[in-house]
């Protein structure tokens, strides 16, 4: 006989199933929990989470089923159980619910009572479930268990007595994170979870254990003890302090913002939060934060003034030192808005001086940024991946976490051309560690033409280090060509939040680029949302610069190297505090809104730019509010002219300047607990151990380092990681800014 012809009906590899009396299709292989989320069904757990492998340790999914009219002997997990065809499932039936009280109620014996005064409270899974599956007292009269705590660092409390050993924390750090930092110890009731070694937690990733925990197990360290989650009101807005702008909400109580929670997009950053942006608000609350217009008087001293008089003595500076004589120098996290007005601002004043570009040394080949030509999303599906110059995991942490999933779920191969061994948290099956010269002959060598050929889905990330060196032109080329060659999609990472839209709305330069206004100086400046001491490429030619010229600076904060170069300091609102929208790596245009208060007389950059435009008489800025600006706001196609050749010096060692993951910025700098996390390193010089002998230099020991901008004198770090003729340095630090990029003279200090 022939078989029975299959119900047309079911999707392919699916099957029919039934919860709770609907009718459904699943995917064959997956559970029923999975089943019951797609139709809206309800059912209590804690240790099953959507981006975790299954555990099923809690049994708080505990499910009623049967199979061809015969009941399962005994309740069933759902996170645990796959879906069967003809399978009926009872999430509510006596069965099903005893079973799960009986679990709630072995989970409260230990519990600790101490909602009034838990961090969780009001946002608690055990909270929320007790209250549906609890009972209203407990048998257990015995005296409960107590767990020490641990101290983890800065960002994560610990109250391990009130963990229910979910190990979604433990998941998490070895699964995403993949630094396996937490575990359990010991067996039965003494099972407790821990770091094993008691060092603080070390993944660029922790605060996302925060998220995953359903108890106050792990919590906020920055945030404890400030709110109760009604208290706050939420507001949608983004990462700013790399490409990928994660989605996030602010939580803000009477406009402070007190702490920042993921907000889900699995094409961007899933449900996931990079350290960095998740706690970088405490910057925007610094001592030294811009909150009135500032004037420096005829003998160099700074005074308040209004906003009238600043405005107007900016404007004076600006018609005074138009056209040629004018640069304008933009940071690359500044929003769309701004950019527009900028560039409005430069036409206005005839000055082709425009450029956000501020980090980069070598853009003889007029590059600017693009959007990857892989999704972040497909990174998932990646079999072949090629990083040039780059420490991905500090410069873009859930790009890095993307690249680990293709290598833990697809096998990826991992290819890597760095002049330094960086950390990361997948295999790496080809290493080419090369000073930044030598990137170029490493990429045209064959090895990873021959890596990618037969690719399905490959990708090159030519990141930071490679961007912003003296090589990056000839770098670029040959990422480009090898791409063409193998069908590689190329994936440059854009060197600054809004890189892409700030191209987009035309702050590019048609006479001299970011390098060029800084080395033909100016007579005139206005330098706006940048940190002159430690923004830009070369922090003492900059400054040089900007020292003999009248400057305007917009700023979120009035320290003491704006102080230093500034003649008129405006004070603008962080991303925070302004409603704004950025473009990331794949081109998403992206909105932020309005969360925090502007501290002080502080305004949105946009609203300043407005009233500077009106000073001006410039065409233009006649808007009346944001959606009157966002009507005008088009896209221009610029044609950057080409940068100045940098100088390449054939003494000395090469330069290989890396971000400091937490001093990127001048917010991350100023944000406290971030600056006392153990991978913000410090100033320092790292160099292979052959240059360390050569140069009678030890670990631990005082180095000079001179080169042509200036002298830093910086504690040496022996390190066999690092290229041989090379020395890595930390960028955002004032003590390294000295030395830039190209190459130093060292000895012993």
């Amino acid at each position: 006989m022939s078989a029975q012809p299959a119900n047309p009906n079911v999707p392919p590899d699916h099957v029919t199933i039934e919860i709770d009396g609907v009718e459904m299709y699943a995917p064959k292989g997956s559970m029923i929990i999975q089943a019951a989320d797609r139709a809206g069904i309800p059912i209590p757990r804690f240790c099953y989470h959507d981006k975790l492998s299954i555990a099923a340790n809690c049994r708080m999914c505990l499910v009623d089923a049967e199979m061809g009219g015969r009941p399962s002997p005994k309740p069933l997990p759902a996170c645990a159980t796959p879906v069967a065809d003809g399978m009926k499932v009872f999430t509510r039936s006596e069965k099903a619910l005893k079973s799960q009280r009986n679990v709630m109620e072995f989970l409260l014996i230990n519990h600790p009572l101490d909602c009034p005064v838990c961090d969780q409270g009001g946002e608690c899974e055990l909270q929320d479930l007790s209250l549906g599956y609890g009972r209203s007292v407990s048998r257990f009269a015995e005296r409960k268990r107590v767990v020490p705590d641990e101290d983890i660092g800065p960002l994560v409390a610990t109250e391990m007595t009130r963990c229910i050993q979910c190990t979604r924390c433990v998941r998490f750090t070895s699964e995403i994170a993949g630094t396996y930092e937490l575990g359990g110890m010991y067996r039965g009731e003494n099972l407790q979870i821990g770091t094993y070694d008691g060092k603080p937690l070390t993944t660029e990733l922790s605060g996302n254990v925060i998220d995953v925990c359903p108890v106050g197990a792990l919590t906020n360290k920055v945030f404890q003890f400030k709110a109760r989650p009604w208290e706050l009101t939420a507001r949608e807005s983004l990462g700013y302090h790399d490409a990928l702008g994660s989605n996030l909400y602010l939580h803000v109580r009477r406009g402070d913002v007190l702490r920042a929670v993921p907000r889900d997009n699995d094409d961007v950053n899933e449900c996931w939060l990079s350290d960095r942006d998740r706690y970088s608000h405490q910057g925007l609350y610094a001592a030294d934060r811009a909150t009135v217009p500032m004037l420096k008087d005829d003998s160099g001293e700074w005074r308040e003034a209004s906003w009238d008089e600043a405005l107007a003595r900016a404007a004076t500076i600006l018609r005074e030192n138009a056209a040629d004589n004018l640069g304008i120098l933009v940071h690359p996290a500044t929003s769309n808005e701004e950019g527009a007005l900028l560039a409005r601002l430069a036409a206005a004043l005839g000055t082709g001086n425009l450029d956000h570009r501020i980090s980069q040394n070598d853009l003889t080949d007029a590059a600017i940024a693009r959007t990857f030509e892989m999704p972040v999303a497909d990174f998932d599906e990646a079999d072949v991946v090629v990083i040039v110059g780059s420490n991905l995991r500090h410069e873009l942490p859930l790009l890095h976490q993307r690249v680990r999933k293709a290598w833990r779920n697809n096998d990826a191969k991992v290819h890597v051309v760095n002049p330094v061994d960086f950390d990361f948290a997948f295999d790496i099956v080809g290493r080419q560690i090369v000073a930044p010269s030598a990137m170029e002959a490493a990429i045209a060598n064959g090895e990873l033409a021959g890596a990618l050929a037969g690719a399905r889905h490959a990708a090159v990330i030519v990141g930071g280090i490679a961007e912003n060196s003296l090589h990056a032109a000839a770098i670029r080329r040959a990422a480009r060509e090898l791409c063409d060659a193998t069908g590689a999609k190329l994936c440059r990472i854009p060197q600054g939040a809004n890189a892409i839209g700030l191209a987009d709305v035309g702050v590019l330069p048609v006479s001299r680029d970011a390098r060029t206004m800084l080395a033909e100086p100016r007579a005139a400046y206005v330098i706006y949302g940048i940190e002159p001491g430690l923004d830009f490429a070369s922090a003492g030619n900059a400054n040089k610069a900007l020292a003999s010229a009248q400057v305007v600076a917009f700023s979120q904060f009035a320290c003491a190297s704006t102080r230093a170069v500034a003649d008129v300091i405006l004070p603008i609102g962080a991303l925070p505090e302004i409603e704004a929208t950025l473009t990331n790596l794949d081109g998403r245009e992206q909105p932020a809104q309005a969360a925090g208060r502007l501290p002080g007389e502080a305004r949105a950059g946009w609203r300043v730019l407005r009233a500077l435009g009106g000073a001006l008489q410039a065409a233009g800025f006649d808007f009346a509010d944001l959606a009157g600006l966002r009507s005008g706001v088009a896209a221009r196609e610029v044609a950057p002219v080409a940068g100045l050749a940098p100088y390449l010096a054939s003494e000395g060692l090469e330069v290989v300047a890396v971000p400091g993951i937490y001093r990127v910025d001048a917010v991350v700098r100023r944000a406290g607990a971030l600056q006392s996390h153990p991978l913000n390193s410090g100033p320092r010089a790292a160099l292979n151990p052959k240059d360390a002998s050569e140069l009678g230099l030890q670990d631990g020991a005082m180095g000079k380092f001179t080169a042509t901008a200036g002298t830093a004198t910086l504690p040496v770090a022996v390190d066999a990681r690092v290229a041989q003729g090379t020395v890595l340095i930390e960028t955002g630090h004032a003590a390294t800014a000295p030395l830039g990029q190209g190459r130093v003279n060292a000895g012993r200090a």
